[in-house]
């Protein structure tokens, strides 16, 4: 069994900040990409931001030079700075992670529960 569990969300000011965290627990042999996707009521998920296993970023065009994902390989945890927070970023936050098990062949995409972020004008 492999888990992400999610953290960080909360109900913020426009302009301001706040960090999301998320770590894999389980049976993980290794992981590779980790990212944030998100959904906003009536919409449908987009990502936000990616990372490679080595450190590669790809980000969303509307979260660029705003938000940073990070990642502790350690730790199997991954993290998402948001900064200069606006309203259109009110979503659901989803943690994403492409893993593979000790026993398993290939990699899968596992999801977290989601967090959500609020953010008012």
């Amino acid at each position: 069994q492999v888990h992400l569990v999610e953290s960080g969300g909360g109900l913020v000011q426009a302009g301001g900040s706040l960090r999301l965290s998320c770590t894999a627990s389980g049976s993980i042999f290794t992981i590779n990409d980790m990212g944030w996707f998100r959904q906003a009521p009536g919409k449908q998920r987009e990502l936000a931001a990616q990372i490679t296993k080595s450190g590669i970023t790809n980000y969303a065009d509307s979260v660029k030079g705003r938000f940073t994902i990070s990642r502790d390989n350690a730790k199997n945890t991954v993290y998402l700075q948001m900064d200069s927070l606006k309203p259109e970023d009110t979503a659901v936050y989803y943690c994403n992670a492409d893993i593979r098990t000790p026993f398993g062949i290939v990699f899968r995409e596992y999801w977290g529960q989601g967090t959500q972020v609020t953010v008012s004008s």
